[in-house]
C-alpha cells in the first residue's frame, strides 16, 4: 500500500533538505520525536533507531537511511518494528516559489493476526500518516520561519 503525505513550504529545497536529512537532530527539532540513535554507519548509509509519539502513544522502529543531496532525497528502509519492510522516500520538488515536500511510504504489511482494515486505518492512516503530517508541519515552520534563536552566554 502506498501512502503519500505532502505539504508545500515557502522555502528552497536545499534549505529544507539541510534541516531534514540529519535525523540525529530530529529530537531537538521535532517535539514528537523521543530519540534517534545511530546504531551503525557504513558506505554512506546509517542504521538508526527512531522513536516518536503519536499523541501519547510511543512508537519505535529501526531503519537504514541513505541521503542524496544531489536529488535531493532521503531514503529509509525499515528493518524492525510494525513497519518492517517499509520503504520511505522524502521528495523535494519546486512549486510556485517554494518546495513541495512529500513523504512516500510503501507500506508492507506482515501482521498475520491483523485484518486489512487495522493495517490500513490504524497502522497507516493513524500512525504513519499522523506522524508524517506532524513531522512535515514542524519542518514547514522551521524552514519558513527559521530555527529558534539561541541566546549567547
Amino acid at each position: 500500500m502506498r501512502s503519500v503525505t505532502s505539504v508545500t513550504m515557502r522555502a528552497p529545497a536545499d534549505r529544507i533538505y539541510a534541516l531534514a536529512h540529519d535525523t540525529l537532530r530530529w529530537p531537538a527539532l521535532l517535539p514528537h520525536y523521543r530519540f534517534v540513535r545511530l546504531l551503525e554507519a557504513r558506505n554512506g548509509e546509517q542504521l538508526v533507531e527512531m522513536a516518536a509519539r503519536r499523541g501519547w502513544i510511543p512508537v519505535r522502529w529501526t531503519a537504514l537511511q541513505r541521503n542524496d543531496a544531489r536529488e535531493p532525497a532521503i531514503y529509509f528502509h525499515h528493518t524492525s518494528g510494525w513497519t518492517r519492510g517499509m520503504d520511505v522516500v522524502w521528495r523535494f520538488e519546486p512549486r510556485d516559489g517554494g518546495t513541495q515536500v512529500s513523504i512516500v511510504h510503501d507500506v508492507v504489511f506482515s501482521l498475520a493476526f491483523a485484518p486489512r482494515w487495522i493495517e490500513e486505518w490504524v497502522v497507516t492512516k493513524f500512525f504513519i500518516e499522523g506522524i508524517a503530517a506532524r513531522t512535515l508541519a514542524c519542518f514547514k515552520r522551521l524552514a519558513e520561519d527559521g530555527p529558534p534563536e539561541t541566546s549567547a552566554q
